[in-house]
C-alpha cells in the first residue's frame, strides 16, 4: 500500500479564486443529497465566492491553511481560522475554526488530523486559549472526530440555507 504524502501551507489573499474552488466542491460533495441542490449551489456562490475569501484574509487575524497532495501540490483541503461569530458567551481569548474541510477521498488518510493539529497550533499562536466551531448536528463523522480531539459541546444555532433549517452544535476545545 502506498502512503500518502502530503503538506500544509498557509493562504494569502492571493489564494482566494483555489480557496472559492476547494471550499464550494468540499461543500457540495458534504452536503449533496441533504440540502436542496439549488440552495446549496447559492449558497457557495454567496459564501465560498473568492470575495468571500478575500475579505476573510484581509483581516489581521484571519488565518488559512491547504492541504495539499504531493506529488503535484493539488488541494484536497483546507481550514480557515478567524474572529469567532458564534451565539454563545464569548472570551476574549476565542478564536473560531470556521471552516475545516476534506475531500471525502482523503478521509482516514491523517490529513484531516495534520488540519486539526495545524488549527490548534494557530491558535496558540495567535494567543487563544479557546477554539470554537460550528458542526451540523447530523454530521456524525465530524462530530465524533472533533470529541477525538477534545472539543466539547458548549451551544446550539440555528441558520437558513434557501428554504432548509439548519442546526448546528457549537464545539469548543480548551487549550
Amino acid at each position: 500500500m502506498t502512503t500518502l504524502k502530503f503538506h500544509l501551507r498557509a493562504c494569502s489573499v492571493v489564494d482566494s479564486d483555489l480557496l472559492s474552488l476547494v471550499g464550494s466542491g468540499t461543500l457540495i460533495e458534504t452536503f449533496a443529497g441533504i440540502l436542496d441542490g439549488s440552495d446549496l449551489l447559492a449558497h457557495c456562490q454567496k459564501n465560498n465566492s473568492p470575495a468571500a475569501f478575500t475579505k476573510y484574509l484581509s483581516a489581521p487575524t484571519t488565518r488559512a491553511f491547504f492541504a495539499e497532495a504531493e506529488p503535484g501540490d493539488a488541494p484536497v483541503g483546507y481550514i480557515l481560522l478567524c474572529e469567532p461569530d458564534l451565539p454563545v458567551d464569548l472570551l476574549p481569548a476565542d478564536y473560531e475554526l470556521r471552516r475545516i474541510y476534506l475531500f471525502h477521498r482523503f478521509h482516514g488518510t491523517g490529513i484531516g488530523r495534520a488540519l486539526m493539529n495545524q488549527a490548534v497550533e494557530a491558535t496558540r499562536e495567535m494567543g487563544r486559549r479557546r477554539l470554537l466551531l460550528g458542526v451540523n448536528c447530523v454530521n456524525f463523522a465530524a462530530i465524533s472526530f472533533y470529541e477525538k480531539a477534545g472539543f466539547k459541546k458548549v451551544g446550539e444555532r440555528q441558520f437558513i440555507v434557501g428554504a432548509t433549517a439548519c442546526k448546528d452544535d457549537i464545539m469548543a476545545l480548551t487549550l
